[in-house]
């Protein structure tokens, strides 16, 4: 059967160049939105029977009893119920995709140091690699059937999805494209999301993905158990940050096909066919939506007069973990911004946090150890900071305003949970390489002679330098 869209004309936001769709915008509002005019329940949500025959379906994204701010659902009208599908069939498991990293698990490891991947390549011509088929795991914490946990993975891909839709029932899946555009079409309605962006499907949402500027790459971190939230602004205000009002969500689009789905749960993959195709949703409502960000519209905060704030100012996005305080992952930003502050070290000090921190290039410069399409990641109180050239070079360089970041952009991920890696992420004949231990020469010695003096002053002993 030939397909048919049909989408909501109302909006209210225009797409930019580049985008042909139009959106709602705001974080967690309860949005509504038809294709048809006419087809969106008034004053209920399940009348007893619904406009042009519509099926009523409910999906929540929360338990039913949870508190007002985090209970989340949506009620979609749609042309057929989802529960029309075949039988579920196992599909054979993507050898690059893993869902347990507990450290029973053979096929993970814990690596204490330093790691650099280069982007990986991307699939032949002669090979057909959907987004769903080029994921490739790099690593995570926890597995999903526990709803504790996340998972770091890249993906590359050549095809669209066409036929075929993908429902993840184990957790929310953030995707950042790094090369080329991804036209994303969910049951909620059509997204188009270029580097620079962020889109985040949350689970149970049905979608495909298609590549209009061809082979594509880029990142998803998936998270199991809880969803992203904007983070608390604390003394910043109500204003800063990612700021609610720029985050988009789709309008109503619905089509007439014939398709069928695959779905993930408990990290396996299923397959069930269907006689429709999954993307006929007439009209919704609901607080339970797929979205995304231009991460070019973040309003950085940082010190205007001397140090460092914490890195915690960059987060557009974070998640609770079970541990009340604790996230599970924060979502950061970095791209150009003004650094203004007076008698202070510029460069990331050197530190040992808690906290496993992966940083990905979208585009730019950034040192020699980010390459676009490539992946770094600390672990947990591993240090690191600028090498000794870096280090010199700002302990004497002339401070005055200048454009940190400038023409480039990176998005991290900090986590306090320590990662296992895949045997795909750390095959040795892959991409990946560990970071060479630096050393450095301490200046403190030089200053022999200057330190004496003042210990002396102050009634202590001298220090001896010792020699071999």
């Amino acid at each position: 059967m030939q397909s048919h869209t049909y989408s909501a004309s109302a909006s209210f936001v225009s797409s930019p160049s580049g985008d042909p769709y139009k959106y709602q915008v705001g974080f967690g509002n309860r949005f509504a939105s038809e294709a048809i005019p006419g087809t969106l329940p008034q004053g209920q949500n399940h009348p007893q029977k619904n406009k042009y025959g519509l099926y009523m379906e409910g999906m929540t994204g929360s338990p039913f009893i949870a508190p007002r701010p985090q209970n989340l659902h949506a009620f979609l009208y749609r042309i057929r119920p989802s529960l029309d599908h075949k039988k579920f069939v196992r599909l054979p498991d993507n050898p690059d995709m893993e869902s347990n990293f507990l450290p029973i698990n053979p096929k993970v490891h814990i690596s204490p140091t330093q790691l650099n991947w280069s982007p990986p390549p991307l699939p032949s011509s002669s090979d057909k690699v959907d987004f769903i088929a080029g994921l490739k795991t790099i690593g995570g914490n926890g597995e999903p059937t526990a709803r504790e946990g996340l998972a770091l993975h890249l993906y590359v891909a050549n095809a669209d999805m066409k036929s075929k839709a993908f429902c993840n029932s184990d957790g929310d899946m953030l995707v950042v494209p790094q090369q080329g555009r991804l036209d994303v079409q969910t049951e909620f309605g059509r997204m188009m999301v270029r580097p620079g962006e962020l889109m985040v499907i949350q689970k149970g949402m049905k979608f495909k993905v298609s590549l209009p500027d061809g082979p594509s790459g880029g990142y998803v971190q998936e998270i199991f158990g809880s969803h992203f939230e904007l983070p608390d602004l604390g003394p910043i205000g109500g204003h800063g940050m990612a700021n609610p009002r720029d985050f988009e969500v789709p309008l109503a689009s619905f089509e007439i096909d014939e398709t069928r789905w695959e779905g993930k749960i408990g990290g396996q993959l299923f397959s069930a066919a269907q006689d429709h195709t999954p993307f006929d949703v007439v009209a919704w409502q609901g607080n339970y939506v797929p979205y995304k960000y231009a991460m070019e519209k973040f309003i950085f905060v940082g010190s205007l007069s001397r140090d460092h704030l914490d890195p915690s100012v960059f987060t557009v996005l974070t998640a609770k973990s079970k541990a009340t305080g604790i996230p599970l992952v924060e979502v950061l930003t970095v791209s150009e911004r003004w650094d203004v502050a007076t008698d202070t070290f510029r460069p990331p000090y050197y530190h040992r946090n808690n906290a496993t921190e992966i940083a990905a290039l979208i585009y730019g410069e950034f040192g020699d150890r980010f390459t676009p399409g490539g992946l770094t990641l600390q672990t947990v109180f591993c240090p690191h900071g600028p090498p000794p050239e870096v280090h010199k070079a700002a302990t004497v360089a002339e401070l005055k305003p200048e454009r940190a970041t400038k023409d480039a952009m990176l998005i991290v991920l900090e986590t306090p949970m320590v990662l296992s890696m895949t045997d795909y992420a750390m095959n040795p004949a892959g991409t990946v390489t560990e970071s060479e231990p630096l050393s450095f020469s301490p200046d403190f010695i030089a200053h022999l002679d200057e330190i004496n003096a003042d210990l002396k002053a102050a009634g202590k002993d001298e220090l001896k330098k010792k020699s071999g």
